[in-house]
């Protein structure tokens, strides 16, 4: 059997790993079996910094409805479940996106609602 030599492709991964870790502290982005941990960590809180990004945006939203509505005199549960029962198919994006840069269209959703 053929001898199989792999300093190349070790080095080249080794390299790889070495730059995702580039900018950690200490021995995490110079050292390999450390480095490979990092990224693996690294990974977990992204993917979880990705639904958090989801949260926060929604409750941007919330808050940007509730202050519109607040203005006009209504709460911002009063006007959803009168949206719903109106059958007026706006999501929580596009309502905040109208209080901010249209008034005037969201105070013709309001009184469609009251």
């Amino acid at each position: 059997m053929a001898r199989v030599k792999r300093g190349k492709n070790k080095n080249l991964k080794r390299k790889r790993l070495l730059t995702k870790t580039k900018g950690f502290r200490s021995g995490k982005s110079k050292l390999k079996r450390q480095a490979k941990e990092a990224t693996l960590h690294a990974g977990k809180y992204a993917f979880a910094g990705r639904k958090n990004k989801k949260r926060n945006i929604r409750k941007l939203w919330i808050q940007r409805i509730t202050a519109a509505s607040k203005a006009e005199g209504l709460s911002y549960s009063q006007l959803i479940s009168s949206l719903k029962k109106e059958g007026v198919i706006l999501d929580r994006k596009i309502l905040s996106d109208l209080a901010q840069s249209d008034p005037l269209t969201f105070q013709k959703i309001l009184k469609l609602v009251k």
